[in-house]
């Protein structure tokens, strides 16, 4: 197979950190996703958008390995790889921050940073002392304000649930991170935040998958927007050289013009 590359802005050529090639799903006789191929580079955001039913958050659980693709193959850093299950993508450095967050709230934000992943001390015993400190160092770094790494999650506000979450995903990701409408339920204030906050990850060299309904949001911090309608992939553009209209006219079915970005 030949090896799959990629130019970044600065012309040097490296392995796309993701790639997906003729991507199929069905569930019934549902087609959610029909020969979708896309690909992500380091150090750059990357949207998705569309309407309802689209296929968005499907193709977003097939990279994460929640679901597998019944046709179509996957590239992780030029390799190809097959996930059965999360556990699969998060062995090669995925990590996914879901619309639900996925956190627990009756446990503190420590527990809920290492869930599934506690570690022990020799003999055994969870380590608190050292989750905590490294809990208070993953959310300093972000910028995200807590009073202390014991408090539970059921106490905190939405952006600060947002920022835990988060902040879980990119203390674990090697490569990438996918977001499900990031801030969907979030006021002002704490969109902001959320926003400076996945700025600060591309900062740091990784790459972000964003799925949003939110089109300012998108030509806010993105480097390249995919469209996808009824399944399909239908076009692909460089935030740059595109605008909000355009974008609309392709979700919509409204726009004749080439998918080349």
């Amino acid at each position: 197979m030949d090896e799959l590359r990629t130019t970044a802005v600065d012309g040097t050529t490296t392995a796309p950190v993701l790639r997906l090639d003729g991507i199929h799903k069905h569930f019934g006789g549902l087609v959610a996703l029909d020969d979708v191929s896309l690909e992500l580079r380091t150090a750059e955001v990357t949207a998705i958008v569309g309407d309802n039913g689209a296929g968005k958050s499907t193709l977003m659980k097939i990279i994460a390995g929640v679901h597998q693709p019944d046709e179509g193959r996957i590239w992780l850093g030029g390799e190809p790889v097959t996930f059965s299950d999360p556990r699969g993508s998060r062995a090669h450095g995925v990590e996914v921050v879901y619309q639900d967050l996925a956190l627990v709230e009756s446990q503190e934000i420590f527990m809920n940073m290492f869930l599934g992943r506690e570690l022990r001390t020799r003999i055994g015993l969870l380590d608190k002392r050292r989750m905590k400190a490294e809990t208070q160092q993953i959310l300093a770094e972000l910028e995200i304000h807590i009073q202390s790494p014991s408090m539970t999650v059921r106490n905190l506000s939405g952006g600060q649930r947002q920022g835990i979450a988060i902040g879980r995903a990119t203390h674990w990701a090697r490569q990438l991170v996918l977001m499900d409408e990031p801030t969907a339920a979030l006021g002002v204030q704490e969109t902001d935040k959320v926003e400076r906050t996945i700025t600060r990850l591309r900062e740091r060299g990784l790459s972000v998958l964003l799925v949003s309904h939110n089109l300012d949001q998108v030509f806010r911090l993105a480097d390249r927007v995919y469209v996808l309608r009824r399944g399909r992939l239908v076009g692909e553009r460089r935030i740059a050289e595109t605008d909000g209209d355009h974008i609309v006219a392709m979700i919509t079915g409204l726009d004749g013009r080439s998918r080349e970005g």
